[in-house]
């Protein structure tokens, strides 16, 4: 039998192994989905919402144990964990607020004995591969309005947060959701290959640009749904009439939240020439005073990387940009020991020449380049294969609509940044991905729509 070995990215210490799926038990799972979902899907919505209430009844009722599973396999600080769970629960709530909302049947037409309709039906069965950064936001994003809506799922978390997406599907199952109608299946990549075989009508995959090209170029001939949510290279600008010390410390924490990896990070900052030193110094000071340091205790903020790969990259890119007469201002090594550790940094006199602007860091890494004005940021914001989500601070509403009508991203932010809201649809644009989750599209989107043409005889 195959095993996953699962470990605490703090020490490197092994904390489980578990058995992993192959492609025989692959493959048994999608037929016991497929010979599932019609049951599924007609049971009433109720019914099926009932599931989901029971469900986020069991989060909160097991959040701190939870919490722990998450840190311990993916060493996220113990209070992150804790708010991805927490932060879990109106995500819920709106799905459970909104879903019958959002696939009602709707007539569009009536007149003359001729009635048409827009019916939402169910897809079928689901192939979700999920990510380890927040693995119970980006999870439960597919799964749960996937099954709302009358779809199988196969779930594949990554071997990063296999534990916690065990957990999910054992919560799931016993807040009577029938354990073939949402399958798990645990394995690193070649498990994943075994997934994208399967006979399913949607792919919803979250990860990587580099895995999410393989997985266009692995299923595009089928013509089934396909949703890629990727990376970023997430801008910021800050405009010269913005509170400095305020956008630094806002930024700061955007950039170093979850020790950086989250799609949505801060991931490269402009600031006007006029504040460019006032807002570095108090971005060097936020930075120093976020402690990095065991993730279970309560006030480590920097937490190890969750893969031990990352480390490469990050130094790669710290080396890159000193190389091409960056200033590192605070970190820019990798700690020491055992673990993942990687120091908080900050680099200036950056440019668009060095990986540290182009590339994706996930990780504790950030530079501030001086921008001279609003067209200068706007053109260093759009030059980028990435279209995630982009910001700028201002205390001037029109100001900060006019430059982010301009950026490519799928998101934009006016003085906040690395959020996410139930009610909004989170998609990007270029090499971020194709597709969307949350809103009432994200509902939708697992669903495809029926035409009705009804007319009345005699």
């Amino acid at each position: 039998m195959s095993t996953l070995d699962i470990r605490n990215p703090a020490n490197g210490e092994r904390i489980a192994t578990l058995p992993a799926d192959d492609a025989a038990s692959v493959a048994a799972k999608a037929q016991s989905a497929r010979a599932a979902q019609p049951a599924w899907a007609a049971r009433p919505l109720s019914e099926r919402l009932e599931c989901l209430r029971a469900f986020r009844a069991a989060v909160v009722a097991q959040l701190d144990a939870l919490a722990v599973t998450m840190t311990r396999e993916t060493g996220k600080p113990i209070r992150m964990s804790r708010n991805e769970l927490n932060g879990l629960l109106p995500r819920i709530d709106f799905f459970l607020a909104e879903c019958e909302r959002s696939i009602a049947p709707e007539t569009v037409y009536e007149e003359g004995g001729m009635r048409e309709q827009i019916e939402h039906v169910p897809l079928g069965v689901i192939a979700n591969i999920s990510a380890w950064n927040y693995p119970w936001f980006v999870g439960c994003n597919v799964i749960l309005p996937a099954l709302a809506t009358g779809n199988a799922v196969l779930y594949k978390p990554s071997e990063y947060s296999a534990l916690t997406g065990l957990e999910i599907a054992r919560l799931l199952h016993e807040a009577g959701v029938p354990q073939q109608v949402m399958a798990c299946v645990v394995g690193a990549g070649e498990v994943g290959s075994a997934l994208l075989a399967q006979d399913v009508d949607g792919v919803f995959f979250t990860g990587s640009h580099g895995t999410g090209r393989r997985i266009a170029e692995a299923v595009g001939s089928r013509f089934l749904k396909l949703q890629l949510e990727l990376g970023g290279k997430d801008p910021t600008y800050v405009c010269e009439d913005a509170d400095p010390k305020a956008a630094a410390e806002s930024l700061a924490d955007g950039a170093m939240y979850n020790t950086g990896q989250s799609c949505c990070s801060v991931e490269r900052i402009y600031v006007h020439e006029k504040i460019h030193d006032a807002f570095v110094e108090a971005f060097v000071q936020a930075v120093g005073g976020f402690r990095m340091g065991d993730p279970m205790s309560e006030d480590t903020y920097i937490g190890p990387l969750t893969r031990r790969p990352q480390l490469d990259v990050l130094a790669a890119q710290v080396a890159d940009a000193r190389a091409r007469g960056a200033t590192v201002l605070t970190g820019g090594r990798v700690g020491g020991g055992a673990g993942n550790w990687f120091e908080p940094t900050v680099v200036v006199n950056v440019d668009h020449t060095m990986e540290i602007m182009r590339e994706e860091s996930f990780g504790p890494v950030i530079g501030i380049q001086k921008v001279r004005d609003d067209a200068e940021a706007i053109r260093l914001m759009n030059d980028t294969r990435y279209g995630l989500t982009a910001g700028v601070y201002t205390p001037d509403e029109a100001r900060a609509r006019r430059i982010l009508s301009q950026v490519h991203a799928g998101s934009v932010y006016w003085n906040c940044c690395d959020r996410v809201s139930p009610r909004l649809p989170w998609s990007g644009v270029g090499d971020s991905g194709v597709g969307l989750t949350l809103s009432k599209y994200g509902i939708q989107t697992f669903t495809r729509t029926k035409a009705w043409h009804l007319r009345q005889a005699g």
